[in-house]
């Protein structure tokens, strides 16, 4: 898990994000698209357009990270693209990593006993 510090904000940029994309793609992306610094401590989440892939950028004041986590079944909920971005809480992100809907947490999947 992310080590999220309180009063960082985490911002979604919605839409399909090309997830060929890497760190340095998606910083351009974040300063041209959704003008924004990505060196401010904040963090962005990408979609892909299968939406089973994010990927998260983050800069934690000693240099850039990138994390990424694909879903063996099932979607990240992902808010409509009529805004370029949407803030959550790292609550919200934590239920959105888990595969909840953050928006009515509630389990979207859960994986069978193996055996």
């Amino acid at each position: 898990m992310i080590p999220i510090a309180s009063g960082v904000r985490v911002w979604l940029a919605v839409g399909r994000t090309d997830m060929r994309r890497g760190m340095n793609g998606l910083a351009v992306q974040v300063q041209e698209a959704l003008h924004r610094d990505p060196h401010t401590g904040d963090l962005y989440v990408f979609r892909g357009r299968r939406g089973d892939l994010i990927k998260i950028l983050w800069h934690d004041g000693l240099g850039m990270s990138l994390y990424a986590k694909r879903l063996e079944r099932g979607r990240f909920i992902w808010p409509s693209p009529a805004d370029g971005i949407v803030a959550i809480t790292p609550s919200q992100l934590a239920y959105l990593l888990d595969g909840i809907d953050w928006r009515m947490p509630q389990r979207t999947w859960r994986p069978t006993a193996a055996g």
